[in-house]
């Protein structure tokens, strides 16, 4: 095929087509594949990416409608998993998750729909298919994204722990609540919260009278807020129990990078084909806005637009609520040159 020249994609405005379907689209990615689309010399992948634009129309008025293929981008996150010994945080697990459900769910739902898109069928089988990351990740993480007790024996043992200390913090708090306030010490509002602890509210000039830490003042200094000195005692146990959850958390998410390390290739190829589809997705939305229809390619010289608009023309003009007349137009070896008049000129040939 012939090559088409910078100037004769600038005259077409073919950059400010491109920008408009590539703010249809919903993922980064898909953005900037849409950016980077040129025309094509091979025929055979031309008429095949266009077979695939045409699938994702019919999918609008078929039956078997193509699932949400949205996702968050994760190519910082495969770019730590490519470093040795680093490891993915929670954030990083459940966007890996997302995007691996995603990609899976859509190569299955291509392969048992062939029949309708053959060809997107045909792209989804150059990706591999596996259920092992999110096996993995379910394995560690809940529905909410938060790390399971049973993600290992260690963390159920500290979380148990963790449960009993706050019970004695809380016992501990009440029973000198009781205490302090049948004595007299507390302010009207007894108790407050500093620093995520719950703390005392002691009238200013009792506050030698109540065992404890002093964790502030109020503005004015008539209330000392205070940390019971048998509740003190756990907190710090509950602290040191803390530390201990955060480091097994650590020890965990170490573990799981390992596993889903080795799918670092099946994961940019999950992102890849997504952001493919995204592409595709949002050149089907702009077949549908300007009413286009698949062509019929040929190699001969011969070019037919039966009732044609330039497609930047129409969608300027409805989005102004005016008309775009129609043109039909034909070119071949025979006829090859079109001119149009206007009332400013004397013709402008169009070669």
């Amino acid at each position: 095929m012939i090559s088409v020249t910078t100037k004769t994609l600038q005259d077409l405005e073919f950059h400010t087509i491109l920008e408009t379907i590539a703010n249809k689209c919903s993922s980064e990615i898909g953005h900037q594949k849409a950016q980077q689309i040129v025309p094509f010399s091979n025929k055979e992948q031309l008429l095949l990416e266009l077979h695939q634009t045409s699938e994702y129309v019919s999918s609008y008025s078929n039956n078997n409608a193509i699932p949400n293929h949205g996702f968050e981008t994760i190519t910082k996150d495969l770019q730590f998993l490519g470093i040795e010994d680093s490891f993915l945080d929670s954030t990083s697990f459940r966007k890996i998750a997302h995007i691996a459900e995603t990609a899976n769910t859509l190569l299955l739902f291509f392969k048992k729909f062939h029949d309708y898109y053959p060809s997107l069928n045909q792209k989804a089988l150059a990706i591999e298919s596996t259920k092992e990351i999110n096996k993995a990740i379910d394995t560690i993480f809940d529905k909410y994204g938060e790390i399971k007790d049973s993600a290992s024996p260690e963390l159920v043992n500290i979380r148990r722990s963790m449960q009993v200390v706050r019970g004695k913090i809380n016992q501990s708090f009440g029973t000198a609540l009781s205490q302090y306030n049948a004595s007299g010490y507390l302010d009207d509002i007894r108790e407050s919260v500093v620093e995520n602890r719950r703390v005392l509210a002691v009238l200013a000039m009792y506050r030698k009278k109540v065992k404890g830490s002093v964790l502030g003042s109020s503005k004015t200094g008539s209330i000392v807020y205070i940390e019971p000195e048998a509740t003190l005692r756990y907190s710090r146990e509950l602290s040191e129990l803390e530390q201990d959850e955060k480091e097994e958390i650590i020890r965990i998410l170490k573990v799981l990078t390992n596993i889903i390390r080795p799918y670092k290739s099946v994961l940019e190829a999950y992102q890849n084909f997504l952001g493919d589809i995204d592409m595709i997705s949002a050149k089907a939305k702009y077949a549908n806005a300007i009413k286009g229809i698949l062509p019929t390619i040929t190699e001969e010289k011969h070019l037919f637009f039966r009732d044609a608009f330039h497609p930047i023309l129409y969608l300027n003009n409805k989005a102004k609520n005016e008309i775009v007349h129609p043109q039909t137009i034909e070119l071949d070896n025979a006829s090859r040159i079109i001119v149009i008049s206007g009332p400013n000129a004397g013709g402008k040939p169009f070669h």
